[in-house]
């Protein structure tokens, strides 16, 4: 199946049923009076989570939706019947936009979530409505109304704890296939992943986390290179950042300038998730003797400097992970620690805060990167396939 992270999509709710214009007429009943029932109301659109569906694909080949409309009032002071809901099943992890003026509608991330994107049309009224002591005849109703019609675009970021970084080539595919039972594809070069990828880690019993793997970035990722940052977005609903970074890559380069193209591509992308807690893995350890890997470690960490928990791991043969599992499994341990206390109402508004930059900055780049796209398609000097991505933060 085809991995699609954005769709946009229309949302028609349906109108309301119009109110009918009666009279009773029954054998020796005269002047019976008016008995025009009031019509349904339309259905409304909602979006709901549905566990069965990774990718927006669908939303491709079928970008319309309608409600049912509501029925018209009947005679005998009959009301029309409502139109049914429609409820469109959307991946966990999916933000809702309006086209119209970009503004946030809502995010579904649980299977109780239930966002209303179009509400229906109310019902109009029968005749029955508008008698009175003077008006005992009254030819008066109204039409239903309209129903709500949105545009709406859908941006799918996959929920998971753990988010890994790193060039191509890091070894960030090996770790995911070696710590769970996902299975990407592995290979000696460059940009074998190409969509993101999902693994469960089983620590203990009853206990997981999800870690997510995303296609590796190069220098000038921001700016459209390679396969550009459109799957940063993934890492926003992350908890944990793991930068894998090699000691000996293969094409000479130093480990902390790597280090520091991913840092600086990531905040060029997005400065809330670069603030995001961030661990250091080195990769491929098994490369080196313990002597020659302790001292490129303290190289690096001196280059590099600050206090983050780095790990030195090899996921060939094992060497470091299971340590790193582990310490990871003790850190979402601390946090569901932490989360069962009261938090206090500045705490929670500066999650919310980072939690909404973090959006807004997704956002803002897909706005751009689709611009972006359409003014490269238009042009007639267009004679290659590569993007440039700029925005204003």
């Amino acid at each position: 199946m085809k991995f699609v992270d954005e769709a946009t999509i229309k949302v028609m709710a349906g109108d309301g049923g119009n109110g009918c214009l009666s009279f009773r007429r029954e054998k020796y009943i005269e002047k019976g009076g008016p008995d025009g029932g009031d019509g349904g109301h339309g259905g409304s659109v909602y979006l709901v989570g549905s566990q069965a569906l990774n990718t927006l694909v669908d939303f491709r080949f079928q970008p319309r939706y309608r409600a049912a409309r509501g029925e018209n009032g009947k005679g005998s002071d009959r009301t029309g019947a409502s139109g049914s809901d429609l409820e469109i099943q959307v991946p966990l992890g999916t933000s809702v936009f309006d086209e119209s003026n970009q503004s946030f509608v809502g995010d579904i991330n649980s299977l109780s979530d239930r966002l209303l994107v179009a509400r229906g049309g109310q019902h109009g009224l029968g005749n029955v409505r508008f008698k009175s002591s003077t008006n005992r005849a009254p030819r008066q109703t109204t039409d239903g109304e309209a129903g709500e019609v949105r545009d709406l675009r859908l941006e799918l970021k996959l929920i998971a704890d753990v988010g890994l970084l790193g060039l191509p080539n890091a070894g960030k595919s090996t770790l995911v296939s070696v710590v769970s039972a996902a299975r990407p594809k592995v290979a000696d070069y460059p940009f074998t992943t190409l969509i993101p990828n999902l693994g469960v880690v089983r620590t203990a019993e009853g206990e997981s986390f999800v870690i997510a793997d995303i296609p590796g970035l190069i220098e000038g990722a921001a700016d459209g290179a390679g396969l550009g940052v459109q799957f940063l977005k993934h890492l926003a609903r992350t908890r944990l950042l793991l930068h894998l970074v090699e000691l000996t890559p293969l094409d000479g380069s130093r480990p902390e300038d790597n280090f520091r193209v991913i840092e600086n591509e990531l905040g060029r992308y997005s400065e809330a998730i670069a603030r995001k807690p961030r661990w250091l893995i080195v990769t491929k350890s098994d490369l080196l003797s313990e002597e020659e890997l302790a001292a490129r470690v303290k190289a690096l960490r001196g280059a590099i400097g600050g206090d983050v928990p780095l790990f030195a791991i090899s996921a060939v043969t094992g060497q470091g992970v299971d340590e790193l599992v582990q310490a990871v499994s003790r850190y979402f341990g601390e946090l569901r620690a932490v989360a069962e206390r009261d938090a206090s109402e500045e705490e929670v508004a500066a999650i919310q805060s980072n939690e909404s930059r973090i959006r807004d900055d997704v956002h803002r780049f897909s706005l751009a990167r689709r611009q972006q796209r359409r003014e490269r398609r238009d042009s007639p000097d267009n004679d290659d396939g590569s993007i440039d991505v700029h925005y204003e933060r």
